[in-house]
């Protein structure tokens, strides 16, 4: 017995919904983890404390808050109504942003540590050569500090495809739509078909395994030469 139609569906929902978040992931978290590396403000603390939340608070919480933004109550549910958008909630694109801020942590802090091992030195250097500080961070951090950038995309990546109690509250358990790939193992369990849940949870189980050994092995080679750039 292999994947069925529905399983098969739900894996590309989840590597569509985890290859987007993690586009937007790197382009969010990137200025954010440059400011958090460089700054020397007082908010540095309450803000890297706000991006750190995912990492302690159950998903559940920050589902149900989610939820409540996006609602036609929410904040968010107003403005997007207003905008003609309707609500996001149980929607492919609400589950990309609720998956976005739930794996901010993952994306932010490797590239924080990568930058922050660097030091000021190379953007010292590069500003003697009049480099302004776009051609500073495209020319001379972002090559430096690409094994972060890698760590973080497969850390976000891969966080992202195991999300259920975010993705549950959120979107739901709507087939092609909101039905990742761990929902549809759980409607496996709840409907005995514990082969099938096997197929799936396997899979899973593969995949992050070879993922953290992925990261491990890379972030071993990078601490010999100096710099470790994980969690």
């Amino acid at each position: 017995m292999g994947f069925s139609d529905a399983d098969l569906a739900a894996l590309w929902l989840t590597f569509r919904i985890a290859s987007i978040t993690t586009i937007l992931l790197l382009i969010i978290g990137t200025p954010i983890a440059l400011w958090l590396a460089r700054t020397n403000s007082r908010w540095k603390g309450p803000i890297g404390a706000i991006v750190a939340l995912p990492l302690v608070l159950p998903p559940t919480v920050i589902g149900f808050y989610l939820l409540m933004a996006m609602g036609p109550n929410g904040p968010i549910g107003q403005v997007t109504t207003a905008l003609g958008l309707g609500t996001l909630t149980f929607t492919f694109w609400g589950l990309v942003i609720a998956s976005v801020l739930y794996s901010m942590p993952f994306v932010v802090q490797p590239i924080q540590n990568a930058i922050e091992a660097l030091g000021e030195r190379p953007s010292e250097v590069a500003a003697t050569l009049r480099a302004g500080p776009w051609d500073s961070f495209f020319t001379v951090t972002l090559p430096l500090a690409r094994p972060g950038f890698i760590t973080a995309a497969i850390l976000g990546f891969a966080h992202t495809v195991g999300e259920f109690g975010v993705v549950l509250m959120i979107g739901g358990n709507i087939p092609g739509v909101t039905r990742v790939i761990s929902v549809q193992i759980y409607d496996h369990v709840e409907t005995m078909e514990y082969s099938q849940a096997h197929w799936l949870s396997g899979t899973m189980v593969i995949f992050s395994f070879v993922v953290l050994t992925i990261v491990y092995t890379f972030n071993r080679g990078r601490k010999k030469s100096g710099a470790g750039y994980g969690l």
